[in-house]
């Protein structure tokens, strides 16, 4: 069983337990422990698209916390919260409020490369402690601020007490923090009152099934049924077909020769088999990450 399972997260579970909730049907289904993991997480409040990864897919998985992601998410004006979202208690208030024109002039500002700070209440270590563990137990927590990149950010309606927006961006990038200075540039603070990821690297949300809907698959006697391929996860990687030779070399983890191959990253498959993510460079195929899809 290797593939991705995408999941609607909805606003409530955190990732890691709809990851648990997800194996615990697998085996109450009879299909024993399999191994899973989520390609990045969602914050409780957040609802949206979270890739599963299933077997030899888990190797992936942390690929797609260095891929692109998207997300719809509203800005509530007027109120500060020490989590920048709608869990935290109030920090602060102001009565600015920012008209639409306001709100579609500063976008420019937060295009393209930006420096950012990211939350207190965030999984970030702060001398081997995760910061919100930190900020939990009353410390004053100020993270270095980052270069991360919005790639797209639309504005798509305003009614003066808040905002919805949509944005494309890199790994990274917090909205919550996104949400927060936005509203500092308008001369009034905010934070986050919803927020929905329409895309994980590949994943987007008409890849993505309910939770219901995707217990009940996996605890059917079919689930592998619900499972996109592994090679899905992979869909930017030019895929490079390998003789059962060379195959068997691969998965011993030896380099092989392919002159042909052009430099990077490429999925060398044994048929429609994935065999292994190899780097192509001067002419040799080193092995990246192996797949035991046996």
């Amino acid at each position: 069983m290797h593939g991705w399972l995408v999941v609607d997260k909805p606003v409530g579970p955190t990732s890691a337990q709809v990851v648990g909730q997800l194996s615990h049907a697998l085996r109450a289904g009879g299909h024993g422990r399999v191994r899973i993991g989520h390609g990045g997480s969602l914050d409780p409040l957040a609802s949206g698209v979270l890739p599963i990864a299933l077997g030899e897919a888990t190797k992936l998985a942390s690929r797609l916390l260095d891929g692109p992601k998207a997300y719809r998410f509203s800005v509530r004006f007027g109120i500060a919260t020490e989590t920048d979202d709608a869990e935290g208690r109030s920090v602060g208030e102001s009565a600015v409020r920012p008209t639409p024109a306001d709100l579609a002039a500063v976008l420019a500002r937060f295009t393209g490369a930006i420096r950012q700070r990211p939350p207190a209440f965030s999984a970030l270590k702060v001398g081997g402690v995760r910061a919100y563990k930190r900020a939990r137990a009353g410390e004053a927590v100020v993270l270095p601020e980052r270069t991360v990149v919005i790639h797209r950010l639309k504005l798509l309606a305003a009614d003066g007490e808040s905002a919805a927006f949509e944005v494309a961006c890199s790994k990274g990038t917090y909205v919550r923090s996104l949400a927060r200075d936005i509203a500092g540039a308008l001369g009034t603070v905010g934070h986050v009152a919803s927020l929905r990821r329409l895309s994980a690297g590949p994943f987007a949300e008409a890849h993505a099934l309910a939770l219901d809907k995707a217990l009940e698959l996996v605890h059917g006697p079919h689930p592998e049924q619900a499972l996109l391929p592994l090679a899905a996860g992979l869909d930017d990687i030019p895929v490079l077909a390998v003789t059962p030779a060379q195959a068997a070399d691969l998965r011993a983890g030896r380099r092989i020769a392919d002159p042909e191959a052009k430099p990077g990253l490429h999925l060398a498959t044994l048929g429609p088999v994935p065999v292994a993510l190899v780097e192509a460079s001067h002419g040799q195929l080193s092995v990246v990450r192996g797949f035991n899809m046996d």
